[in-house]
């Protein structure tokens, strides 16, 4: 009877664990794994010192090749896809302030518009300006860049927001010392003002090496050696 009691006990406790793990998964805040899976990467090659560091959403993320386009720099690119800039700055500990980057350079916007019609280019503007007070507040001096929003086809609709939070960030990055506006917006219209559907991949939302070639120059003026 005693060995029973003590099956019986270890079968409540398994089944205990198990619901604490199920309980501690459903509480896993957004992108926690893509979190995980740098902390990993790092682990397993040490990243650079005085890098200069990508943050953002899945233009950076797919930019898989990005150290070829800037041979001669020291790149560190931890752009998760679908990301927010509260999501940047939810996790600033672990893909900012864990690599003591020389430069910071941000993509990202666009998910914070497309998450939900409410989301305006106020909320934007306020959510990157938090971001870089966060930054500046840990790395006073230190040269951050804001890359615009790509007018992607897929989100046409959005472009009026785009416009006014790229236009009110460029504004106030001009009266902050080494901050930078990368403007990646107008080389990416047509001569007609609409989105180059040529720069993208089948979903309209991406981009192809043609996109990538005009952020690179875009990018190069603006890269600290």
């Amino acid at each position: 009877m005693h060995k029973l009691f003590q099956s019986f006990g270890k079968i409540v406790a398994i089944l205990a664990l198990v619901a604490c793990c199920q309980a501690v998964q459903a509480q896993e805040p957004p992108f926690y794994k893509d979190i995980q899976a740098f902390k990993k990467q790092d682990s397993l090659n040490v990243p650079p010192k005085d890098a200069i560091l990508f943050i953002g959403s899945s233009s950076f993320t797919m930019w898989k090749d990005v150290r070829d386009y800037f041979p001669g720099y020291s790149i560190i690119n931890r752009g998760f896809g679908g990301s927010s800039l509260h999501h940047l700055s939810y996790y600033i500990k672990d893909i900012v302030y864990a690599y003591n980057p020389k430069q910071v350079v941000v993509y990202c916007g666009e998910n914070d518009l497309a998450a939900s019609a409410i989301v305006s280019a106020q909320t934007v503007i306020h959510r990157f300006i938090t971001l870089f007070y966060e930054i500046r507040d840990r790395y006073p001096g230190i040269p951050i860049a804001f890359v615009a929003m790509k007018p992607s086809p897929s989100r046409e609709k959005l472009i009026p927001k785009m416009q006014e939070a790229n236009q009110a960030i460029e504004a106030f990055l001009k009266t902050q010392p080494e901050a930078a506006y990368i403007d990646v917006y107008t080389p990416m219209l047509n001569e007609t003002g609409k989105p180059r559907a040529e720069l993208f991949l089948q979903d309209m939302l991406h981009m192809n090496k043609q996109g990538y070639d005009i952020w690179q120059k875009a990018f190069l003026p603006y890269l600290k050696k």
